[in-house]
């Protein structure tokens, strides 16, 4: 895998009583119900923090923060959680949903549609895109595709877009009606929306989605809508008006094998001098976290590759999952439980979704990094 940029090192304490071990571990931090809720750090993070940082505030092993997350750009979401977390994080510390699209070079150079929210055309240029179209461009150049809200509709269409040839799909959009009608529109007419339907159509256009989170935690009581709630509207709309299923070029984000590659790749710069043999996946979601922690362990023990030895996947109380909820279950099943809220292209296997650990929060699941195997639970 190519460095997609250079990483500073950490500097590393020379405790005599911090352990070989512990310089062989790296962790991976989920972010939204594990750190944070909303804009709120939840204590427990404040104080796990404390616990594995040196007197100069520096991390005692190599940490990245891995969220589904898209709406920014990496710089911007390591300035938040430096300034939340109260210690210094830059930005090649951290992975979004999209940062693996800077090593899908094929599609750079080809004319793309995004969808999401925030700055998708800067984050899209800042990935390699050279030659990207949005949602609102669309909408604006063909002013009779967007009808639900006739408030807004365009009058005239302004200056020409070019045919599409794949679309990406950063996160979950604030319109989700116009999104999802233009999207449409693009698909069934090959990249060219101001044209009729073309029912006989031999392929689709490439689609590119980053995020599979049906529902994430935030500051409300029960989790909300995530962008893999949008993929499924999509997939629905798609499957009802052709008959035939939306077919992904690639799925990025948690639980995607391809977000774990680049992660440990981001965990071995920081610290070049020493082997990396564990990786700890921490996260409180077992359809994306656990699942593609322990997807990634799988990969690692089957694959003969240059790599972590293991990936332990640690889930926490304190965000989607909740320990009085049933286990989840194929819902092709006749098995009582939770339904599976997984992605459509995702198998459920029972082992995928049982954490090597669970722990209260964040806090207790450093106590399990730092202990190692001498971890003991406090309820046990």
């Amino acid at each position: 895998m190519r460095p997609p940029e250079d990483v500073p090192s950490l500097a590393y304490p020379s405790y005599p009583c911090l352990s070989v071990r512990l310089h062989q571990v790296g962790v991976l931090f989920d972010v939204d119900g594990v750190l944070l809720r909303g804009g709120s750090v939840i204590p427990a993070a404040q104080r796990a923090f404390r616990k594995i940082v040196d007197q100069n505030n520096n991390f005692l092993f190599p940490v990245v923060f891995v969220t589904n997350a898209g709406s920014c750009q990496r710089h911007q979401k390591a300035e938040q959680l430096s300034h939340l977390l109260e210690v210094q994080i830059a930005p090649e510390q951290v992975v979004l949903s999209h940062s693996p699209l800077q090593m899908l070079k094929s599609f750079h150079d080809k004319c793309i549609l995004v969808s999401g929210q925030g700055p998708v055309m800067d984050i899209a240029n800042t990935l390699g895109f050279k030659n990207v179209v949005s949602i609102e461009q669309l909408r604006e150049h063909h002013p009779l595709l967007d009808m639900v809200d006739h408030n807004r509709r365009p009058r005239l269409p302004v200056s020409a877009v070019p045919a599409t040839s794949s679309i990406v799909l950063f996160g979950e959009p604030i319109r989700w009606e116009t999104n999802l009608q233009l999207l449409i529109d693009v698909l069934l007419t090959n990249g060219s929306p101001g044209c009729v339907y073309d029912p006989q159509l031999s392929a689709q256009l490439p689609v590119l989605a980053c995020n599979m989170d049906l529902m994430w935690m935030a500051e409300a009581p029960s989790p909300r809508f995530g962008h893999g709630m949008f993929l499924l509207c999509l997939e629905s709309i798609y499957k009802k008006v052709t008959g035939r299923e939306l077919q992904y070029q690639t799925l990025l984000g948690k639980p995607s094998l391809l977000t774990y590659q680049y992660a440990e790749h981001l965990l071995k710069q920081q610290n070049p001098n020493h082997e990396l043999t564990t990786i700890y996946a921490v996260g409180d979601n077992m359809m994306t976290d656990i699942y593609g922690a322990n997807l990634y362990n799988r990969y690692l023990e089957e694959e003969l590759v240059s790599a972590a030895a293991q990936c332990h996947s640690i889930l926490v109380c304190t965000g989607v999952y909740n320990p009085r909820s049933p286990l989840p279950h194929d819902t092709s099943s006749q098995v009582s439980g939770a339904v599976f809220h997984g992605h459509r292209d995702l198998v459920l296997e029972p082992d995928l979704v049982e954490p090597s650990y669970t722990v209260e929060d964040v806090e207790a699941a450093m106590d399990l990094v730092l202990q190692g195997d001498s971890y003991v639970a406090p309820d046990a």
